[in-house]
Formats: structure tokens, C-alpha cells, sequence
């Protein structure tokens, strides 16, 4: 037991509630503490980051909106002198470091952080009944917006845009564990009014379409997905990304395989090869999220997928970036002669590798070098030729052969260089994945992949 002063013991156990109205709690009783709105706000942005230093000027900039009164710096050490004062008593220590503050990690219980280790115990769990039974618990510890009393909308995107990102994940992550266990009825039921208010939430709507064909309602998930594009071209700019597309493709063609409870809903099968969905946005970014996300162990999205040939060749066909005709060719070449299809399959990991360098070290030379070398062999081997709606398009020719999707992926890369796009660009923050995706609005934080994250046993990484 610790004391709060010479000679005054100390209580430990306190329990904060932020998913919600600001709640503070030891030992199940209510503890009053901060009477202002800002003295809340300021204690729950430093609980999202217990442990570590929040600088007095990240507090102000916060508080005000980026617009604080010459006493800014006054009032939050007030604030700061006032939680000390109702903390203490419980073992709750606010530290005073450099130029910031810091709330110890004595123990204390931050219901933001039970949330997000629930949520990655259950993106590992391989049991779909322990994976609803963790979402359930994470799930129930929702009482509303992150601090819902303390912050308005923008501050609470500014503080934790990852936590509500994260509940959606948690959601999609359920839904998916619902539809394992046979619970179509159940993931429509939580589904429906998620995908009203988050229309372009392309995983989110696979989901939900595969409930609603499971369910025996076709119609109703052709419905969805005509709606979803729609929001996608008007809004966006863009058509449906490659999963929603699969899922589509299937439910036209009554595929029993959207029938079979314990299939991965994510897992794109092409060809009989396993493909990752699409997070990036761009050809050349889900290439390079091959890449990304080591610390996964197969099926789970991040994983290692490009373990052949072959996969890289139906990978390609299945972006856009080969027709079929050329990867019926490639397939065929590459049993033919296996070790040279080896030897590409090889030049590509390191492309991918050079090719997430420079795109996460904007300043890497080398890497940028490595990528241009690869797009003007590349350059050497492409045709222009008419497609059906009269534009015109670079493909490679059949004479590169076995070299035809590497060819495909730098001309790819090439362009994503060159795209103002690239300018929007931005990694998932957690240590564990690192996918690539664009973010031209803005907004996101999360590259919104269910399974990325630490496991219990890891520490935290924050978004900037």
C-alpha cells in the first residue's frame, strides 16, 4: 500500500468510464470528480493516455478547440491542482513531467483500454463463439459517445477518432462470428442500422449482404449493394473495391460457398487461390499490404499471402491489372518452368518491399530508385490499347511473359507515385499492421481492418 501523504493511506481501484458520460467509480460507489466540463475533459484525455506524458500545450490546443485564452496555461494547472485533490485519496497519481502531464499506470481500470484489449483477443480467437463471447463483453461496455458530457463532436475525433473506429470493427468483427455460428438473423438485426448511417463502409456491407443472402433475402442484399455503389460513384468518386465486388459476384451466381457457416467472410477465393479484400484504395497499396501486418499468422488479413506464383499472377488478374487471357498464360508458363516463375516471384517481394519504403520514408532515395528501376523495365514491355468504353490503357505485352505481373505492379506503382492521391496516403498507426490506405477525406485514422491490433500482452500504439 502506497500513501497519498506522510502517514495517509491509499485506496486503490478506481474505475474510469469514458466510453460514455465521464464516470469515475471505486469499489462500485460514484466518486465526484470535477465539477467543470473542461476538468473532466482534461482527465480523460489524459486517461486515454495513462502512463505516458500529455504536453500542457496538446491540453490546451484541446480544451479550446485550437483557440485558447491568454490564461490557458493557468487554468489547466487549476484543473490539474483540483483532480489532484479529489484523486488522491484513491491512489490515483497525476505527475507532473517537463512540460506536461502524465496520470500512473497504478492499476486503475480505463474502460477504453478493457475495450480495445477485447477487441484484439478476439480478432486472434480462432473459436467464433469465443470471438462473439469477447465482442459481447467489449460491446457492453459502450454507454454512448467517448466522453459524451465532456466533449463535443470535433474534440472527440480530434482526442480518439480510433475508438468509435474501433467499434465499428468490433461490430463487423461479430457479425462475422455470427454468421460462423449460423446467427444470420442476428448480424442483419445489428447490421441494418450501422449500414444506414455508414453507407460507404464497404466491409460493413459485405456482411451484411451475406446475413441477407443467408438469411434467404437475395434480393434485399442485390438491394444493398446497388444502393452502397451508387453512394461510392456519387460521393467518392469510386466503384466498390474488390470484396464487395466478390461478394456480389457470388451472390448473382447463388454461390453455395456464401451458404457454409465457418468460412472466413473477408477471404476472397479467385481461381482456387486465397486473396486478401482490398484496404488500400490502389492496386499497387494492396500490394504492398502483403507486406504489412508479419505479426498475423495465416488466414487472417496482414498475413503473408504471396506464398506462389501463381497467387501473384491470379492476384493480379483479379485487381484489374492482368486480363484473363494473359493469366491462363501465366499459369500455364509457370508449370512449365517453375524456377524461373521462383526467380519473379522473388524480384516482386523485393519491389513490394522498395515499394512500401518509399511510400512510408517519402525521403528514401534508395527505395524510390529501386521502384523506378523496376517501372522502366516495365515501360519497355507495355502496349496501348482501346478498351470497350473507347479509352485507351497501357497493358503488358505477352512477349515479358512469365515477368508480366511484376511489369504490372511497378507500372502500377509508377502511376501511384505520380498521383496527387499519394498525397492522402496514410498507415494504420497500430505497430502490428501498417497497411497502406488513402484517406482523401481527411477523416480516418483506421485502416479498419477487424483482425489488426496488439495482443494483451503488447503495449499500446497510438494514432498520432
Amino acid at each position: 500500500m502506497t500513501t497519498g501523504g506522510p502517514g495517509q493511506p491509499v485506496l486503490f481501484g478506481m474505475d474510469f468510464r469514458l466510453l460514455g458520460p465521464f464516470e469515475a467509480r471505486h469499489r462500485g460507489r460514484p466518486v465526484e470528480v470535477g465539477s467543470r466540463r473542461q476538468e473532466r475533459c482534461l482527465l480523460g484525455v489524459l486517461l486515454l493516455d495513462t502512463g505516458r506524458v500529455v504536453p500542457t500545450e496538446r491540453l490546451i490546443d484541446l480544451l479550446w478547440n485550437g483557440r485558447p485564452p491568454a490564461s490557458a496555461r493557468g487554468a489547466v494547472q487549476t484543473y490539474i491542482g483540483r483532480l489532484r485533490g479529489s484523486l488522491t485519496p484513491y491512489g490515483v497519481r497525476i505527475s507532473t513531467r517537463g512540460e506536461g502531464y502524465l496520470v500512473e499506470a497504478d492499476g486503475h481500470r480505463v474502460d477504453v483500454d478493457e475495450f480495445g484489449d477485447l477487441v484484439r483477443a478476439a480478432g486472434v480467437a480462432a473459436d467464433p463463439g469465443e470471438r462473439v463471447r469477447l465482442l459481447d463483453r467489449g460491446l457492453a461496455l459502450w454507454r454512448g459517445p467517448l466522453l459524451a458530457d465532456a466533449a463535443d463532436g470535433e474534440l472527440r475525433d480530434r482526442l480518439h477518432g480510433t475508438v468509435e473506429e474501433l467499434r465499428l470493427v468490433a461490430v463487423e468483427l461479430r457479425a462475422e462470428a455470427q454468421l460462423a455460428l449460423g446467427q444470420h438473423a442476428r448480424a442483419i438485426a445489428e447490421l441494418m442500422p450501422l449500414a444506414a448511417r455508414h453507407p460507404t463502409r464497404e466491409q460493413l456491407v459485405a456482411v451484411l449482404m451475406t446475413a441477407l443472402y443467408r438469411g434467404a433475402r437475395q434480393a434485399d442484399a442485390l438491394r444493398l449493394y446497388r444502393t452502397t455503389r451508387q453512394v461510392l460513384v456519387d460521393e467518392l468518386g469510386v466503384e466498390p473495391g474488390p470484396r464487395l465486388r466478390e461478394v456480389h459476384r457470388r451472390i448473382l451466381r447463388g454461390d453455395d460457398r456464401l451458404d457454409r457457416p465457418g468460412r472466413p467472410v473477408y477471404e476472397v477465393r479467385v481461381r482456387d487461390e486465397s486473396l486478401p479484400w482490398s484496404v488500400g484504395g490502389h492496386p499497387a497499396l494492396d500490394f504492398c499490404n502483403t507486406f504489412a501486418g508479419w505479426g498475423h499468422e495465416p488466414p487472417l488479413p496482414g498475413a503473408e499471402w504471396l506464398r506462389g506464383y501463381r497467387t501473384l499472377a491470379v492476384w493480379a488478374g483479379h485487381v484489374g491489372l492482368l486480363d484473363d487471357v494473359s493469366v491462363s498464360r501465366l499459369l500455364h508458363l509457370a508449370r512449365r518452368d517453375p524456377d524461373q516463375a521462383e526467380a519473379v516471384l522473388v524480384e516482386a517481394r523485393g519491389l513490394r518491399q522498395a515499394l512500401y519504403g518509399c511510400l512510408t520514408g517519402p525521403d528514401d532515395r534508395r527505395a524510390f530508385d529501386a521502384v523506378a528501376r523496376h517501372a522502366e523495365a516495365a515501360a519497355k514491355e507495355l502496349a496501348f490499347r482501346p478498351e470497350s468504353d473507347g479509352r485507351g490503357r497501357w497493358w503488358p505485352e505477352l512477349a515479358a511473359g512469365l515477368r508480366m505481373p511484376l511489369h504490372a505492379v511497378a507500372w502500377s506503382a509508377a502511376q501511384l507515385l505520380a498521383d496527387p492521391r499519394r498525397l492522402t496516403l496514410r498507415t494504420c498507426p497500430d505497430e502490428r499492421c501498417g497497411w497502406l490506405f488513402l484517406d482523401e477525406s481527411g477523416l480516418r485514422r483506421w485502416c479498419s481492418l477487424g483482425t489488426c491490433g496488439r495482443s494483451p500482452d503488447r503495449p499500446r500504439c497510438h494514432s498520432a
